[in-house]
């Protein structure tokens, strides 16, 4: 059988595709430091008008959709549109007035500020 022929026999042999939409979960990087919670999460190909961030009750929900527009007739498609979508348990010391989202190069970066009183604090000693 020639090389030809066996790329023709494996690509006959995948599952058909549907065109529902696949949810995808993004991996994503926590940081925390004195002052913040950072989460990065990878989205490529998510316009931000397109991605949605929810804190309620100590939940943090992230979503977003990836629509691709196709130019042309397919003759073959695997990458196709899907939804990102992760829940996280995040602490009440956040203080969600000052919640920050950025996106840059497919990268979703949350800041998560703490509320003051969640701040380590340094206790002066005084002499007596």
């Amino acid at each position: 059988m020639t090389e030809k022929a066996n790329i023709t026999t494996r690509e006959e042999s995948l599952p058909e595709r549907s065109h529902e939409l696949a949810t995808i979960t993004p991996v994503v990087d926590i940081y925390e430091n004195d002052d913040e919670i950072l989460l990065h999460a990878d989205m490529p190909g998510v316009a931000k008008e397109d991605i949605a961030v929810n804190i309620d009750n100590g939940k943090l929900d992230i979503s977003g959709v990836r629509k691709l527009e196709a130019t042309g007739a397919a003759s073959w498609e695997e990458f196709e549109n899907v939804e990102f979508r992760r829940t996280f348990s995040v602490p009440q010391t956040i203080d969600v007035g000052k919640v920050g989202a950025e996106l840059k190069d497919g990268v979703l970066k949350l800041h998560l500020p703490k509320s003051e009183a969640a701040k380590p604090k340094q206790i002066e000693i005084k002499a007596a």
